[in-house]
């Protein structure tokens, strides 16, 4: 297993199919095809089912900053279980350091502008998200469907825009090789100008997941 306070590009980058981004100031990889199509289907059937306004940490007073909605998703759920056992045997990160798959469904207009996924150790809320569990060191999204139009994620400090593909994975290192947050981590889920997009999302820590 790999230590998520410790990078696992090595392991990705053995890993058929996975391309990383060519920057110095980030670890940025994506991967076509992670997961089937059938798979998606079935994750987005559990989005749909149980869906709420997705919340953000250190309100910025912004309404319209986050605008998707979120699904927390049952570990037990039979399409979880396979998800996350693809997690594992790609990125080789013990599952005990993860927070729960997490699924977000944005509708036509519907956004979530330029953030980073780390918790800023001045921010109000730091201590609320990161006393238990430390920070986030990697993000693993996954693209569920094709919306008809936008729906992108951009990663402006390093000028990568990824387009939404059915199944299709990004992941990042939030960290800094000397352990410190990665401020050119910063993306942004631009708008949905038609259809729907789904995306999944599964965050490590540094520390066992202990919620």
């Amino acid at each position: 297993m790999t230590n998520p306070g410790e990078s696992s590009r090595q392991r990705l980058l053995a890993m058929r199919g996975v391309q990383r981004v060519p920057s110095p100031s980030i670890e940025l990889f994506q991967m076509k095809s992670f997961i089937p199509a059938s798979l998606c289907e079935r994750l987005i059937a559990l989005i749909d089912a149980d869906r709420r306004p997705s919340t953000l940490a250190d309100d910025n007073g912004d309404r319209y900053f986050r605008t998707s909605e979120t699904c927390d998703l049952a570990p037990g759920e039979p399409a979880v279980r396979e998800t996350e056992a693809l997690l594992e045997s790609l990125n080789g990160i013990d599952p005990a350091y993860g927070e729960p798959l997490q699924g977000q469904r944005y509708d036509v207009g519907q956004e979530f502008k330029p953030h980073c996924d780390w918790f800023s150790p001045d921010g109000a809320d730091f201590e609320t998200y990161c006393s238990v569990a430390g920070q986030r060191t990697w993000t693993f999204m996954i693209y569920l469907n094709e919306p008809e139009a936008g729906g992108a994620t951009r990663f402006k400090a390093v000028g990568k825009t990824f387009q939404p593909e059915t199944g299709k994975l990004v992941c990042w290192n939030n960290m800094r090789p000397d352990g410190s947050p990665n401020p050119n981590a910063i993306h942004h889920g631009m708008k949905v100008r038609g259809g729907m997009k789904y995306v999944l999302t599964k965050w490590y820590r540094e520390k066992v997941w202990g919620w």
